[in-house]
């Protein structure tokens, strides 16, 4: 047998216990005859791979399909697909995998890993990375139902003609458990906050009191003392629904890092790859993702947080009332056109031509949209 100083450890393994048995048996060793069992004993390798080791006098050679690729793999003909996200940046390999499981991909999740990272050169380059910025504070826990993280971030959606249009993201976190609802609106103006606190609280229930930014439709200023002076219809809805609001630092956002953090999350999970045509089927998708993220295990909560909230949130949590107050504050008006049309959401919508009010008020639910008179008694279509 010769030994090669290029082989690999599986080489040298075996060269080690066949000398060690040739010291052992001196004169009397003969590599033809070369007890199987023993070197089995030595080696750890099975009798059948020692045995076909022995025809090729225990020299380890490189199997013979190595190098060789199939002409055809489980990411055949979803490459496109994923050479087309990863142009777009997106290099997240759990949403690569679901956007190829909504094509029919079978594989798992492994070979879009590695799928991914042999074709890196096809990610654009991102902008400069700027210094760390160190910690800023030390974690903080509240109890259950006691506080919620909320704000607005505006992101932009692409749809099947190429082009992109911007939007306002609301977003509300539990702090205790990680429980999370997202809503989107063409802006982000009171009446679409109000609209989107209160969709919330009735997915999540009403806690003790918002965390949130200094925004105008919350607060105006501060007096002398530093006590916030709250925009006064903003203090009437806290009235309505029951809870309180504490801000945040300015320019602070570290304070309510949990829905800063789910802002992102929803740029790079959520909207990554997805194509919305209008503002209705992207909230239609948002929920059902909600509902998702909700129930599947989290790391950062230690917990899966639609059962953890369940449990202990709502027990404590107060549950919204739908009143007639409420329904003013999803409603809200608009003034007829004098085609008779009314704006909402970037849309155009008819109003019958027997109603003759100036205004009428509108809400969206789910796919469908409603439209009342200004005095809420009489729905039009």
């Amino acid at each position: 047998m010769h030994e090669d100083a290029t082989c690999n450890d599986l080489q040298k393994i075996i060269t080690q216990a066949i000398n060690e048995i040739k010291q052992e048996q001196g004169e009397n060793f003969n590599l033809a005859k070369i007890n199987l069992a023993e070197l089995e004993r030595r080696t750890g390798l099975s009798r059948s791979r020692l045995r076909h080791l022995k025809e090729n006098n225990f020299i380890v050679t490189p199997h013979g399909r190595t190098g060789q690729k199939a002409t055809a793999t489980v990411l055949t003909g979803y490459s496109g697909i994923i050479d087309g996200l990863l142009r777009k940046g997106v290099t997240n390999s759990s949403v690569c995998f679901e956007r190829l499981q909504e094509a029919g991909y079978t594989g798992g999740l492994t070979t879009v890993k590695t799928y991914i990272a042999d074709h890196r050169d096809l990610v654009p380059p991102k902008r400069q990375l700027v210094a760390p910025q160190g910690n800023r504070g030390r974690r903080y826990q509240t109890s259950p139902g006691e506080s919620y993280q909320m704000d607005w971030g505006f992101v932009q959606v692409d749809t099947n003609t190429d082009a992109s249009y911007k939007v306002a993201c609301f977003a509300m976190i539990c702090h205790h458990c990680g429980e999370r609802y997202i809503e989107f609106f063409p802006n982000a103006r009171q009446e679409n906050l109000f609209i989107g606190m209160i969709h919330a609280f009735t997915y999540m229930g009403i806690p003790h009191y918002i965390l949130t930014d200094n925004m105008k439709s919350v607060v105006i200023r501060r007096d002398p003392e530093g006590h916030p002076i709250w925009q006064k219809d903003y203090k009437v809805f806290m009235e309505t629904i029951g809870f309180q609001t504490k801000l945040c630092k300015p320019r602070h956002p570290f304070t309510k890092g949990k829905v800063e953090r789910l802002i992102r999350f929803v740029k790079d999970n959520f909207l990554a790859g997805r194509v919305f045509g209008t503002i209705t089927e992207l909230n239609l998708e948002a929920i059902g993702w909600c509902k998702r993220q909700n129930s599947i295990y989290h790391k950062a909560v230690d917990c899966i947080p639609c059962e953890k909230h369940q449990e202990d949130c709502m027990a404590v949590a107060s549950v919204l009332t739908k009143t007639q107050a409420l329904a003013f504050y999803l409603c809200p008006e608009r003034k007829i056109s004098f085609d008779g049309f009314v704006h909402y959401e970037g849309r155009r919508f008819g109003v019958p031509y027997w109603y003759t009010q100036k205004t009428c008020r509108i809400r969206r639910d789910s796919f469908t949209l409603y439209i009342y008179a200004s005095d809420l008694s009489k729905v039009l279509t």
